[in-house]
């Protein structure tokens, strides 16, 4: 593969992606909370498999400082979305899990995302179609 085409298939997939994460964070905001707060929560459910992540996994998966995310939860607690207990086995950890109105709001955002991701799939594979796509885009702009 020459370097033209590695480049085009990095700027075809970086489109994409910002194409999804546009749509993911106007998404998040029709559904009335931030798309920091849409992560936080996808985090809670989805990052390890108990359903509960502490702020340590929380940070990880977010890509954040520690005390970034305490400051997130915080918000996402005075939201309604979240709330923080200490860890059944060590008292200083906080465990973070979704409020019944945070399973609600994640439901409909998931749902959301889910048709996006089948309809924007296509858009990832390699460049070797590059100017039909990008035609194709423009299109649907």
């Amino acid at each position: 593969m020459t370097n033209q085409e590695i480049n085009r298939d990095l700027a075809w997939f970086r489109y994409n992606l910002r194409r999804f994460l546009r749509f993911s964070e106007d998404a998040a905001r029709e559904c009335g909370v931030t798309p920091q707060q849409h992560q936080l929560m996808l985090g809670v459910v989805g990052f390890t498999e108990a359903g509960t992540a502490t702020i340590s996994e929380l940070a990880e998966f977010l890509q954040e400082r520690n005390n970034s995310v305490v400051g997130l939860v915080g918000r996402a607690m005075e939201s309604g979305l979240v709330v923080r207990q200490s860890g059944a086995t060590d008292r200083r950890q906080v465990v973070v899990s979704l409020t019944e109105k945070g399973k609600s709001v994640l439901g409909q955002l998931t749902q959301m995302h889910h048709a996006e991701l089948r309809r924007v799939r296509v858009g990832f594979p390699t460049g070797w179609d590059w100017p039909r796509r990008a035609a194709m885009s423009r299109k649907s702009a």
